[in-house]
C-alpha cells in the first residue's frame, strides 16, 4: 500500500506547493521512526482527537499538530507528518486566523459553519486515517470511519449550538462560546497525546453529551422556525 505521506504529498503538488525529492525522502524516514516512538493506543487516541476536534476548528487543528511536530513538542506518526512542513504551517496559519474571527461573529459564524460543513467531515477522516497509516489499509479504514463520524457529532453539536445561540439579540454568549470550543480543541489533543486512557474515556462522555445537547437544541430551533412561520404568516399559533 502506498504510504498516506506520500499521497499528501502528491496532492500538495496539484495545489502548487511542491516538495523536492530530499523534503519526501526526510518525511519518509522521520515516518519510520515516528510510527515507532508511539504505541498502537497513543495512535488511536490521536486518530479520534484529531477526528472529533476537527469538527469544530479544522484548521486550529491542522496547525497546532504541524506546529508541535516542527517544535519537537510531540513525534508525528508518518501520515501526519507532511503538516509540519513550513508551506503547511503558513496555509493552515492564515486560514486559522480567519477561522478565529470569522467565528466569533453572531451569523458569520453560522455562515462560515456552513461553508467548512462539507470539508470538516473528510478532513477528520483523512487525518485519522493519517494518524495510523503505518498500520496497514485495515487500520486506515477504521481510523477513517471513526474520525468523521466523530467530526459529523461535533460539527453538528457546534452548528446547532451556535444556531441557537445566535436566535438572542447579545453577542457575548457566541464569543464565549467560541472561546470555548477553541479550549477544547486545544485540550482534545493534549489529553490524547499525554494520557491517551483518559482521553477516551472523556471523548466518550462528551459524545453522549452533545448527542443529547444536539438533539435537545434542534427541537428548539424546530420550535422557534414554527412560531416564527407561524407570526410572519398571521396565524395565532404555530400548528
Amino acid at each position: 500500500m502506498e504510504p498516506l505521506w506520500h499521497r499528501i504529498v502528491q496532492w500538495l503538488h496539484t495545489v502548487g506547493i511542491h516538495l523536492d525529492d530530499r523534503v519526501a525522502g526526510s518525511i519518509a524516514v522521520a515516518g519510520t521512526q515516528a510510527s515507532e516512538a508511539m504505541d498502537l493506543p497513543s495512535l488511536i487516541a490521536l486518530a479520534a482527537a484529531l477526528g472529533w476536534a476537527s469538527g469544530f476548528r479544522l484548521y486550529a487543528v491542522v496547525f497546532l499538530v504541524g506546529a508541535a511536530g516542527q517544535a519537537g513538542w510531540m513525534t508525528l506518526p508518518p501520515g501526519l507528518l507532511v503538516l509540519q512542513h513550513p508551506a503547511m504551517l503558513i496555509a493552515s496559519g492564515v486560514l486559522l486566523s480567519v477561522e478565529f474571527f470569522a467565528d466569533k461573529i453572531p451569523g458569520v459564524d453560522s455562515l462560515w459553519d456552513l461553508l467548512q460543513s462539507v470539508i470538516r467531515i473528510p478532513a477528520g477522516a483523512a487525518l485519522a486515517a493519517g494518524a495510523l497509516g503505518a498500520d496497514g489499509a485495515t487500520a486506515v479504514t477504521i481510523a477513517a470511519l471513526l474520525g468523521g463520524t466523530l467530526a459529523a457529532s461535533s460539527q453538528a453539536a457546534k452548528t446547532t449550538t451556535r444556531a441557537a445561540i445566535n436566535t438572542s439579540p447579545e453577542p457575548f454568549s457566541n464569543l464565549l462560546a467560541s472561546l470555548v470550543e477553541d479550549g477544547l480543541v486545544v485540550g482534545a489533543v493534549w489529553l490524547a497525546v499525554a494520557h491517551p486512557v483518559i482521553f477516551g474515556i472523556a471523548l466518550l462522555l462528551t459524545v453522549v453529551l452533545l448527542g443529547v445537547l444536539t438533539v435537545t437544541l434542534f427541537k428548539f430551533l424546530r420550535a422557534a422556525w414554527r412560531r416564527l412561520s407561524a407570526f410572519l404568516s398571521g396565524s395565532p399559533k404555530a400548528v
